[in-house]
C-alpha cells in the first residue's frame, strides 16, 4: 500500500482536450501534450533551452485562468483542464502569424530554410496567406563575413533562440538584442564579425533557427530539405560518439544536421562535426591502392597487390630490425573493434607495443 501511495503521489491527473491523461510534477503543458500526441505550434522553444514564452505561439486554455497562458511555461497541476485547440486560440495564434508576416520577407522560393521551416508550415496549417494591415519588409544590412555562418536578418522572427543558445548552452554570448520595437534586431556586440566576439563556428545558432535568418553557409543553393537523403551515422571525429544526419543529394553529402532528443549529444555538435565533412566530396580522395614503382611514382593498383607489397615489406623489416621498428596509431574514427584489432596485430603479429591513440590526452 504504501508503495502504491507513493507511486501516485509521483503522477497527477489533468484533462486535456477532453480526454483525462497522466503527468508528473513539474512538467509543462507543452511537454504533456506532446507525449500524448497533441502538437502545440512554437516558435521560440527548444527542448535545450528553458522555456522562454516570447513568441505566444503556444498559447493554450485552461479552466479558471485569465486569458491564454504560454504552454510551454506552465507547469500542470491536477485536476488541471486544458484546451489547446480552441477556436479562441487558433485565433490568437492566427492573429500572431499575421503580425510575424506583416515584416517578414516573402522570399520563400529562395531561402534555404524553404521545407524545413516552421513559420512557412504554421501559416500553412492557420492559413496566413498575407498580414491584413499590409506587408513591411525589413531592410536591414546583411553582412556575409563567416566561412559557415549565412545571416540574413530580415528574415529574423526575434525568438531568441540563437541568442540563449550561445549563451546558456555554449556559455559564449555572440549574440544578442539590439535596439528597440520595429528597430530590434539580433546582432554581435558593437556589430563586430562574429569570429570577433568568440564565435566557435559550432553552428549552434543555426541548429536553432526555426526560420531562414540562420543557415550553412557552405551548402547555400546545394539542395532543397526535401531533395536529401537523410542518414543517421556517427561522428567520425572523435571518441565522443556524437549522432549526427547526413544529408545527401545527387552523391554529395550537402550538410550535416543533429536531431534533438537523440543521442549522446541532443542535437549538438562542434565545429567538425557540423562543418568539417567536405573531406567527403574532396576530388584529393584515394579511390583505389597505391603502390610505387621502380621509379618511385605512385601507380594504381588492386588490393590483393597492394596487401601482397604490404606483407612482404613488413616481414624485411621485422627479419631486418625486430617488433621494435613498428608502431602503430589507431584512431577515433575507426570503430572499438577496428581498434581493438589494431592492437591485437600490432603486438601479435608485429610484435611491439608501440601502439598510441590520436585522443588520449
Amino acid at each position: 500500500m504504501a508503495i502504491a501511495r507513493e507511486a501516485d503521489e509521483k503522477t497527477l491527473s489533468l484533462t486535456l482536450n477532453g480526454h483525462e491523461v497522466q503527468a508528473a510534477p513539474g512538467e509543462t503543458v507543452l511537454q504533456v501534450a506532446r507525449r500524448n500526441g497533441v502538437e502545440i505550434p512554437t516558435l521560440c522553444h527548444d527542448d535545450r533551452l528553458e522555456p522562454y514564452g516570447a513568441c505566444r505561439l503556444c498559447l493554450v486554455e485552461i479552466e479558471g485562468a485569465r486569458g491564454a497562458v504560454p504552454a510551454c511555461a506552465t507547469k500542470v497541476g491536477a485536476g488541471m483542464v486544458v484546451q489547446t485547440h480552441s477556436d479562441k486560440i487558433r485565433k490568437l495564434r492566427k492573429f500572431v502569424l499575421e503580425l510575424l508576416l506583416s515584416n517578414h520577407p516573402l522570399d520563400c522560393p529562395v531561402c534555404e530554410a524553404a521545407g524545413d521551416c516552421r513559420l512557412q508550415d504554421y501559416a500553412y496549417e492557420y492559413e496566413v496567406n498575407m498580414s491584413p494591415w499590409g506587408w513591411k519588409p525589413l531592410d536591414f544590412p546583411t553582412r556575409d563575413d563567416h566561412p559557415n555562418v549565412a545571416r540574413n536578418p530580415n528574415r529574423c522572427i526575434l525568438c531568441g533562440r540563437c541568442v540563449r543558445i550561445c549563451r546558456d548552452v555554449m556559455g559564449i554570448g555572440c549574440w544578442g538584442f539590439t535596439d528597440r520595437g520595429y528597430d530590434t534586431i539580433i546582432d554581435t556586440p558593437y556589430n563586430l564579425p562574429l569570429q570577433d566576439v568568440g564565435c566557435v563556428s559550432c553552428g549552434q545558432c543555426i541548429s536553432t533557427c526555426p526560420v531562414g535568418a540562420l543557415n550553412h553557409k557552405r551548402s547555400r543553393y546545394a539542395a532543397r530539405h526535401w531533395q536529401t537523403e537523410k542518414t543517421k551515422t556517427i561522428c567520425p571525429y572523435c571518441g565522443v560518439g556524437c549522432e549526427l544526419t547526413v544529408h545527401t543529394a545527387r552523391e554529395k553529402l550537402v550538410r550535416v544536421t543533429a536531431q534533438v532528443g537523440s543521442g549522446v549529444n541532443n542535437g549538438n555538435l562542434c565545429v567538425k562535426g557540423r562543418f568539417g565533412m567536405d573531406f567527403v566530396n574532396s576530388e584529393e580522395r584515394l579511390r583505389t591502392p597505391l603502390v610505387r614503382d621502380e621509379e618511385g611514382n605512385l601507380v594504381p593498383t588492386t588490393w590483393e597487390v597492394a596487401l601482397d607489397r604490404i606483407e612482404q615489406n613488413f616481414k624485411r623489416i621485422k627479419a631486418e630490425s625486430g617488433g621494435k621498428a613498428f608502431a602503430t596509431l589507431a584512431s577515433a574514427k575507426c570503430t572499438n573493434e577496428e581498434n581493438y584489432l589494431l592492437q591485437k596485430f600490432t603486438r601479435a603479429v608485429l610484435g611491439t607495443n608501440n601502439i598510441d591513440h590520436c585522443a588520449r590526452l
